[in-house]
């Protein structure tokens, strides 16, 4: 639907041009409205519903909230005109589900503008629902008695014929009457003289005393069991607000054939009262509970607070036991939903219908798609661009090409401040600085010693909520951007100083969220404030601590700085030096260790890092090098990290243990294992040990405490390593149990990002299958294209020994033969040397004398002897299952 829109009308003199306030669909809001009038038919019409239960939990409010001028109110309308006549909008809006018919929808504009009170929603209920033609004896009584009291001498019918605000509603003409022939009903079976007005005039105590003697000829308004008190109530407004139980009973009682589902629309419902008193509001919420059979639909700007218990006292009924569906993150509806943020699709259809010349969109498709992306689906923000696009049109007498128009519109800053008082707008403009917040995270970014305003600002429509995020409420990101970026037409705006300040109060109060914080929370703060130290030259404080809680375990979340703003090259901050750090560290579990290695070379030749951070790049670097088979550059770089006794000393250490182990000095490595402690993984270095010399029931254990140790400390990523080695491990020994281990490492590590763990499961799935499975070679292929991709030296030549086990046990000596060559291929030097030597170990027969040999920790005979029996026992089984 659409209507001229008067402000582009008086832009132009082109006589083509056509401008129309467009309505986008809102088809999700309408299937929104369609499945709560659903939901809300079941339930009334199931067998145990009672209009009279007053206990019962309320779901029949449903609630659309947004910012102003967001077209909550055209909204409104548009569901108040569908659901009267489905024609009107039959083109964009299907009907309802034939179950829920008929309805009565009847819409009052609540605003201080509108002429609208309580008495008069009142009226407009009882209006809509004359149109049934039914009588309502028990509202109707009361009513009536109200009326004469406050309206003495003003008959009902003369008011709503001078009252133009009543002149919307159909039932205008028949109210009247049908309220005198109720009347004119119960003064007849309780036979008094005199006009029906007696009945509710001087005759009150003795229709009181039938209802409550329920005499025979008042049995049917006697079943209304709260009828006689509301009688004997004074008639006051608040009365008035308890006779919609009346109304609701009344409804409840009218033949099946008669029903029909009201649906009262309570439009700018943020006039209703001011926070404090809540006078009228409370009425309202009255009538809301009072009348559990009929659905309201409420649009404002801020989110109903029903749900909130504090507010005993001032409403009449609150929390969520009383309001399950206004609850945040409830599902079931009707509930609370935030209205504004169109499709793409709907943006689009804005666009192309608001201006048109000659019947063709005005805006050609590249500046209608650069404005639908940065409207972010707010349609203030696109109003705010037709407009700004008209007018350059006007100017140059052509259209504006997409880059002619400034897309930060300072009325959408005014608009979103104007509702806000002084300490409200403070946090707004302190949070536009995090990415998301809590309500103790917002006060203290705004330097405030109280909640208040950032209470109130979590109410607001442009703030949405994430229940399940480490800080629950997140700034709409438009709003985040005009707040900061067009902030200079306020006139309480800030100055660059303000920002910054704001900014350093921000970091400290993310930094105090990491004491003792969960992962989740840990790497939130740590995306934040790596973003706030950056963008405000704020020392890295808390960050180094942060950072090496960061990689002390495998989980590597990305923690990039937001896209185009890291230049990569570490040189242009502290920050900006530490996040390409941890970037690039969680990168290596998706790139070629050659990419992360050149990356922090450059971190650490840039010098922005201090001195206390350095050993992150180096250490990770070391790493690399190791993994690409740089032997003697990972030494060099673990030894200074080790020796410098700094975060990373321990890990350090056990690098070192795993570079002897490559090189099959054992013996060192069974020495060093046992100063690593806990922080150096000693069980995981022990289990590497072990399973080299053939003890595979030690290594088994190791590596299983090694994986319970780490749970108990909450580090699913060591967890997963450990879990990952154990499953190697056992894969040469026992088969059922392989498959459980390979299983269980395969679900640890679904939650955790580690390559080289996702390999060495793979690999122990070769092991696991050797000598057993026919397309073990094909499987082994494809694990090696995994390794090389990723730089691991190590994994290839774990599944070249693989390879090697599975034609020993089948007994192929020309395959066993290509196999050992291949596995030569991985040894450098005396690195891997001691997995070539075991291809020969495990088959009984002595190694070539250009092999460099390992340092076995008793002795060769022995290590021999071990893996002999591991072949003999793969070899009996797998004869078994061959059936031989």
């Amino acid at each position: 639907m659409s209507r001229s829109d008067l402000r582009a009308l008086f832009r132009s003199n082109d006589r083509e041009l056509k401008a129309v306030d467009f309505f986008a669909d809102r088809r999700d809001e309408w299937a929104t409205v369609a499945a709560a009038i659903a939901g809300h038919t079941r339930r009334v019409r199931q067998p145990g519903f009672d209009v009279e239960d007053l206990e019962a939990p309320r779901r029949n409010a449903l609630v659309f909230y947004g910012v102003g001028g967001i077209g909550k109110s055209t909204l409104s309308r548009g569901l108040a005109e569908h659901l009267a006549d489905p024609a009107a909008r039959a083109g964009d809006w299907p009907p309802l589900n034939p179950m829920v018919c008929p309805v009565l929808p009847v819409r009052v504009d609540l605003s201080n503008e509108s002429g609208a009170d309580f008495e008069s929603l009142i009226l407009a209920m009882r209006l809509a629902v004359s149109e049934l033609g039914q009588p309502m004896p028990a509202f109707d009584l009361a009513f009536q008695r109200y009326w004469e009291r406050n309206h003495p001498g003003e008959p009902v019918d003369e008011y709503l014929r001078r009252r133009t605000w009543f002149s919307r509603f159909p039932g205008v003409g028949s109210l009247p009457e049908q309220m005198q022939s109720a009347l004119a009903d119960v003064a007849q079976v309780v036979a008094m003289p005199g006009t029906a007005g007696s009945v509710v005039g001087q005759s009150v105590g003795a229709l009181v005393r039938a209802l409550r003697e329920h005499r025979q000829n008042v049995r049917a308004l006697a079943e209304c069991r709260r009828l006689a008190d509301l009688l004997e109530a004074e008639p006051d407004l608040d009365a008035l607000s308890y006779y919609a139980h009346l109304l609701a009973w009344d409804l409840s009682r009218l033949p099946e054939k008669k029903r029909a589902t009201l649906v009262v629309l309570l439009d700018t419902f943020e006039d209703v009262g001011d926070r404090v008193h809540r006078d009228l509001e409370r009425l309202i919420q009255r009538v809301v509970w009072l009348m559990p059979n009929a659905l309201f639909i409420i649009t404002g700007r801020n989110r109903i607070q029903w749900d909130d218990p504090k507010l005993e006292g001032q409403l009449d009924w609150v929390g969520q036991d009383c309001w399950p569906s206004l609850v945040g993150g409830a599902t079931d509806e009707p509930r609370q939903h935030t209205v504004g943020y169109l499709s793409a699709a709907d943006c689009e259809t804005y666009l192309c219908q608001r201006l048109t010349i000659a019947g063709r969109p005005l805006m050609d498709d590249r500046t209608r798609h650069l404005i639908t992306a940065n409207s972010h689906g707010l349609p203030l923000y696109l109003d705010l661009a037709v407009m700004r696009f008209l007018d350059l049109y006007r100017r140059n007498d052509r259209a504006p090409a997409p880059g002619e128009f400034n897309l930060d519109f300072p009325a959408l800053v005014a608009r979103t401040f104007r509702d806000l008082n002084p300490d409200v707008r403070r946090v707004l403009r302190a949070v536009s600085l995090l990415d998301s917040f809590s309500t103790e995270l917002a006060t203290a970014a705004a330097g405030l010693d109280h909640d208040a305003p950032a209470l109130d600002l979590v109410e607001r429509p442009f703030i949405d909520v994430d229940p399940g995020a480490p800080w629950r409420y997140q700034l709409h990101g438009l709003i985040r951007d005009a707040v900061r970026e067009a902030d200079d037409t306020s006139e309480d705006r800030w100055s660059e100083a303000d920002w910054k300040r704001a900014a350093g109060r921000a970091f400290l109060a993310l930094g105090r969220e990491t004491d003792g914080a969960d992962r989740v929370r840990l790497v939130a703060a740590l995306r934040q404030g790596l973003r706030l130290a950056r963008d405000y030259e704020l020392d890295l404080g808390w960050l180094a601590d942060a950072a090496f809680s960061y990689v002390d375990d495998f989980v590597w979340e990305p923690i990039e700085l937001p896209a185009g703003e890291v230049s990569g090259t570490a040189e242009g901050s502290p920050a900006e030096a530490l996040a390409v750090t941890l970037s690039t560290i969680a990168q290596r579990q998706r790139e070629h260790r050659s990419h992360t290695a050149s990356r922090l070379r450059l971190v650490l030749e840039g010098g922005q890092l201090p001195d206390h951070l350095l050993e992150l790049p180096r250490y990770f670097l070391a790493e690399c090098d190791r993994d690409l088979g740089n032997f003697d550059a990972s030494l060099d770089g673990m030894r200074q990290v080790a020796d410098s006794g700094g975060r990373l000393a321990p890990t350090a250490a056990r690098g070192l243990v795993h570079l002897a182990r490559r090189v099959g000095r054992f013996e060192r490595v069974r020495t060093a294992v046992e100063s690593l402690g806990p922080e150096g993984r000693a069980d995981r270095a022990r289990g590497d040990l072990w399973w080299t010399q053939g003890n595979i029931g030690p290594a088994c254990s190791a590596y299983a405490a090694g994986r319970d140790e780490a749970l108990d400390l909450d580090q699913p990523g060591e967890a997963a390593l450990s879990q990952a080695c154990l499953a190697f491990a056992a894969a040469f020994q026992d088969r059922p149990r392989a498959a459980e281990q390979i299983a269980r490492a395969e679900q640890m590590l679904g939650g955790v990002a580690i390559r080289w763990a996702d390999l060495q499961t793979s690999i122990a799935s070769l092991v696991r299958d050797a000598g057993v499975a026919a397309d073990l070679p094909q499987r082994a292929e494809d694990a090696v294209v995994r390794a090389c991709e990723a730089g691991l030296t190590s994994s290839l030549a774990y599944i070249r020994l693989a390879v090697c086990l599975h034609f020993l046990v089948l007994g192929e000596p020309v395959a066993l033969a290509g196999a050992r060559t291949r596995l030569r291929e991985c040894v450098h030097g005396e690195e891997f040397a001691y997995l070539a030597e075991l291809s020969y170990l495990m088959a009984g027969e002595e190694p070539p004398a250009d092999l460099p040999r390992a340092q076995w920790l008793d002795g060769q005979a022995a290590v021999q002897a071990r893996w002999v029996a591991i072949v003999e026992d793969r070899r009996r089984e797998a004869a078994a299952i061959r059936g031989e």
